[in-house]
């Protein structure tokens, strides 16, 4: 009733009278240059005197808050963490009665963005009030628009306050958690042109192409040449291949589907077709006049002709390096970004170093292993770990469903199946067809079996509630179980786990008792009967990240503590896609005339409205009248640094 009258009272006296300035506050807008992708947009507004405008932050029943929408519909920027405020007096408000924060003179906002694409300039809306000891003008909204090819170089500013510190902090983490995602994918990639180049559709043709560049070469130099030009074809074509699929895709789309259920499920079918045609029931062929035409060319003679028997031996060697490729690509598109470019560049300088190096140095070719059923092995291994990997993608459509047909215990025992297997076959116990007749086997087929083995009976004790950390970001959570706790586990002398009285909306997560709200509004009405600190936990069924901070850090006991005893633990995931009820059902603010029908999507937008950030896992610690206690963090796996987060946070509301 208040906020409705502050309004009337200000429509009246901007009509009734012309002596003030009816708009007191002008924006001007800058940008500053941080690194090659990130950014700070600043908006500055510049007040009247004896005006003032509000914080981003106003308690229930106060005026309109300062609100900054900042469009990133084209999908080439990204905002990273909050709009920050510079300045600002928290005084007692006259009219409201409250303790309110305002900006007099000036007001200075920055919020940085990283920039994925070709970006010139971003339009940013914002809505204020501006208001002064009398009377308040109606809540307005100014377009802003950022120029980015004018923006200035500045040195990153450590020293300013906490809060500017732990946001520092919390973009140099994602930095470091990217660079190390790029590396990852990289390394795998690399290891993964490796075990392409050790199958039967690539291995034998390196003496051929080594005897191809023989004759072709008039003296070692040519050869050298001709060899590096080789290699660096192979690059050239399979990172084509990464940039078409980056292009065609966009840098970040395919992570955006990392939770849908029907990619997923193309793909475990996908995997499964792989899979198979690797153990040995069909071969995955491109047609045979590709092949044909591409090695006329390689006739030519020359550079041309080089590219050619290049691009002959990624369409001939395409039945082996196909599935591999396949589910690289698979694997470095979910990741968003270069990921897909980074994987095949390390995939190909992998399958281009032998071939390259052979060819210039054709000596070296009596060094190599002759070929024989043990190429046939490798292929045979690739095809069970690519059947493995395949489960992880139905796991993740089952969980987004919550249908609880591929629960912790299922998973586990179809891996322990399709590794024990494996095993068998190692082992020699077991054949499949194009197999060589098994008279022994080697030191290092043995070898092998023996830690596949190992790893089978690790995943065994999972089946009875083992936590399994070398593998966490694999099986389902452990609270998605038959048996949260453990098989055959009993509490307070039952046959069964019993749980204490619990609040209404609450939930034991297991198996370590954190009592857990879903339910946004029940969590915080419990946090204000406690007394306690909200802790929102923004999380995804399909978050990789997320399971390992919940098995990797969330058990340690100085955060198990905190978790359990002076925090409500709200959690909210964003893939839910279970339905709202129908008096839920809102129209987005994000995306106007579209609906918001599942749960998931109401705390995504929530997310994204409240804290400018779309990735998870997502924490934020907030008082009772929901504002933060501490600037959000997201994946943080150093167990030291989480924890001093928590100590700072909730030791502010206690304050």
């Amino acid at each position: 009733m208040k906020k409705f009258l502050y309004v009337l009272a200000g429509l009246f006296l901007v009509t009734a009278g012309h002596t003030q300035n009816p708009d007191p506050v002008k924006w001007t807008t800058s940008v500053e240059k941080i690194s090659a992708t990130e950014y700070d947009l600043v908006s500055k507004a510049t007040i009247d005197s004896g005006w003032h405008i509000y914080s981003q932050d106003v308690p229930e029943g106060g005026p309109t808050a300062t609100t900054f929408t900042y469009d990133d519909s084209a999908g080439n920027f990204k905002i990273i963490g909050n709009t920050l405020e510079e300045g600002g007096k928290k005084n007692e408000d006259a009219f409201f009665k409250l303790a309110l924060t305002s900006f007099e003179n000036e007001a200075v906002f920055k919020q940085r963005i990283e920039v994925s694409g070709k970006v010139t300039s971003i339009q940013t809306y914002v809505e204020y009030v501006a208001a002064n000891a009398v009377k308040g003008l109606p809540a307005k909204e100014v377009e802003l628009s950022f120029d980015i090819t004018a923006a200035t170089t500045v040195k990153e500013k450590v020293a300013g306050g906490a809060e500017k510190v732990a946001e520092v902090k919390d973009i140099k983490t994602k930095d470091a958690d990217s660079k190390q995602g790029i590396w990852s994918i990289f390394f795998i990639a690399f290891l993964s042109g490796f075990a392409a180049l050790l199958t039967p559709c690539v291995f034998p043709m390196i003496p051929m192409t080594v005897s191809f560049f023989t004759k072709q070469s008039k003296n070692k130099a040519v050869g050298i040449r001709n060899a590096i030009v080789y290699g660096i074809s192979i690059i050239l074509i399979y990172v084509l291949l990464g940039t078409a699929v980056t292009a065609i895709f966009g840098a970040d789309a395919l992570n955006a589907l990392a939770t849908n259920v029907w990619f997923n499920i193309i793909f475990f079918i996908l995997l499964v077709v792989f899979a198979i045609s690797f153990l040995g029931a069909f071969e995955i062929v491109l047609p045979n006049s590709w092949a044909n035409t591409v090695d006329s060319q390689a006739d030519r003679g020359g550079m041309a002709g080089i590219f050619f028997m290049a691009l002959a031996l990624a369409i001939v060697s395409f039945s082996c390096t196909g599935p591999i490729v396949g589910t690289l690509l698979v694997e470095a598109a979910s990741k968003g970004g270069l990921a897909p470019i980074i994987g095949m560049l390390g995939f190909s300088i992998a399958i281009a170093l032998p071939f390259a190096f052979f060819a210039a140095f054709p000596g070296w070719l009596n060094s190599l292993p002759k070929s024989g059923g043990w190429l046939n092995t490798v292929k045979v291994v690739l095809g069970f770990l690519e059947l493995a990997l395949a489960f992880k993608f139905l796991s993740q459509a089952d969980l987004v469903l919550q249908m609880h047909l591929l629960e912790r215990e299922v998973f586990l025992a179809i891996w322990i199946a399709i590794f024990g297997t494996l095993a068998f076959y190692l082992f020699g116990k077991i054949q499949l067809p194009h197999d060589s007749p098994l008279t022994h086997i080697s030191v290092g087929r043995l070898g092998l079996g023996l830690i596949v083995l190992s790893f089978t009976i690790y995943m065994i004790p999972g089946l009875w509630g083992a936590p399994l950390n070398l593998i966490s970001a694999f099986p389902p959570p452990q609270e998605y179980s038959e048996s949260p706790y453990g098989v055959g586990y009993t509490k307070a002398g039952g046959g069964s786990t019993a749980e204490t009285e619990l609040p209404e909306g609450a939930h034991l997560l297991a198996p370590h008792d954190i009592i857990a709200f879903n339910d946004y509004d029940k969590g915080l009405a419990y946090a204000k009967k406690t007394g306690k600190p909200v802790m929102l936990d923004f999380t995804g069924w399909a978050c990789v990240n997320c399971r390992k901070m919940e098995q990797n850090v969330w058990p340690k006991p100085e955060i198990l503590k905190i978790l359990k005893n002076d925090v409500v633990l709200i959690s909210l995931y964003v893939d839910d896609k279970r339905p709202l009820e129908a008096n839920e059902i809102t129209e987005s603010k994000l995306q106007p005339g579209k609906k918001l029908k599942y749960i998931g999507q109401k705390w995504s937008e929530l997310q994204t409205l409240k804290y400018k950030a779309n990735s998870q896992p997502f924490y934020v610690l907030m008082d009772h009248e929901e504002n933060n206690l501490i600037e959000p963090v997201g994946y943080t796996p150093d167990v030291a640094t989480f924890h001093k987060w928590l100590e700072e946070g909730t030791s502010k509301l206690k304050k």
